[in-house]
């Protein structure tokens, strides 16, 4: 190398650094304005999922119907892997097992003539186990709640910063009601009373610090209720809340009411729960199809809660290459969009999948972000 040009290639790399300075400093800026509401990110549904193996959806199809088998062809990435394509939202499935041991026998197949005791040990331990359906639909990338949890901590320990992410927790306690399941006598799943609701929150704790959530107390902070303080102040900003976890429960009803019982605002809670307008604990919404409800969704983002929406359904959109449903999830400004198509099926000759519109990790929500708002500045 010449010596007359090492003055030129030193004003090069000093102009590169003080570019890379001034970039940092944008994404800091906007980082202390920019709320966690005022973002759109996609997540996926049922993400432990690995559908079952041919045999038993070919028995499924036949003794309850095509339709039913249909809707279970799906296999997510493992967790981790979701997370490198993006994926900043997920959903588990729960089934209380406090003794261990009632999920280890898979009832359904004994009809393909497989052995259905699974020799598993992880699954006679007590705790939480993660499946879709039991006896039938049970393959899974893990089987505990702690494992998924374990493997979602590993990630983010290893990508500090990361836009926050959010795990909708949906607990299972309803009895398959199929032909298949009246005659094998598929497993009764346990109710969620308090205690369980209480196990739920201790799994949780004891694989995160309280410092890694994002939970209600975060949010409420001095307001007397959850939902006053999302309409007025608002979430945590994403400088507040990166590299951060936050927990939604799905179920409504007995449960829903269990979780909250003796928690106002879900004071000590590490849950939020889906909302109901004019509830104290109101604060985030699960509105699954925006074809049918935008308005809605809208409504509610433009007030200041969090929403989620799909972008596919029982493997519909992907089987038929339909993308009306996922333009309008983002459209709406649903703050996770969730899929079962990170990356195309390829049996299905359609090429769909969902992805953040620009090609981002997280881009700025199109009804809540404020005008001077930088996709480009939101780093994943």
């Amino acid at each position: 190398m010449q010596m007359k040009n090492i003055p030129f290639l030193l004003a090069a790399l000093t102009f590169f650094l003080i570019g890379c300075a001034d970039d940092a400093d944008l994404h800091a800026e906007q980082d202390l304005v920019l709320r966690m509401n005022e973002i759109q990110v996609l997540g996926t549904h049922n993400s432990y999922h690995i559908q079952p193996r041919d045999s038993l959806l070919e028995a499924l199809a036949n003794l309850d119907s095509q339709e039913t088998a249909d809707s279970l062809e799906y296999t997510a990435l493992p967790l981790k892997e979701q997370f490198e394509h993006g994926v900043r939202q997920i959903e588990l499935d729960i089934f209380a097992d406090p003794d261990g041991g009632l999920y280890a026998t898979r009832r359904a197949l004994s009809v393909v003539m497989e052995d259905p005791v699974s020799g598993i040990p992880e699954l006679d331990q007590p705790g939480m186990k993660v499946l879709h359906v039991q006896d039938l639909d049970f393959e899974t990338h893990c089987l505990t709640f702690v494992a998924c949890l374990t493997s979602l901590k590993e990630w983010s320990d290893s990508n500090p910063g990361h836009v926050p992410i959010t795990v909708m927790v949906e607990a299972k306690e309803e009895p398959v009601d199929n032909p298949l399941a009246e005659a094998l006598g598929f497993t009764i799943p346990l109710e969620f009373g308090p205690e369980e609701l209480a196990d739920v929150d201790s799994e949780i704790l004891s694989v995160f610090p309280a410092a890694q959530l994002i939970t209600p107390d975060d949010v409420r902070g001095e307001h007397e209720t959850l939902e006053e303080a999302v309409l007025t102040d608002g979430w945590l900003t994403l400088a507040q809340a990166r590299g951060r976890i936050m927990f939604a429960f799905l179920n409504g009803g007995a449960a829903r009411d269990h979780y909250i019982d003796g928690h106002p605002s879900l004071t000590g809670r590490v849950m939020f729960t889906d909302g109901v307008e004019g509830q104290p604990e109101a604060a985030w919404f699960r509105v699954d199809n925006a074809l049918n409800d935008d308005q809605r969704i809208r409504d509610l983002v433009a007030a200041g809660y969090i929403v989620r929406t799909r972008a596919d359904e029982e493997t519909k959109q992907a089987r038929e290459g339909d993308w009306s449903l996922q333009d309008a999830a983002f459209a709406s400004g649903g703050h996770s969009v969730s899929t079962d198509y990170v990356v195309p099926n390829p049996d299905f000759g359609t090429d769909y999948f969902a992805a953040v519109p620009g090609g981002y990790v997280a881009r700025c929500n199109p009804i809540s972000a404020p005008a001077d708002c930088n996709s480009s500045l939101i780093r994943p």
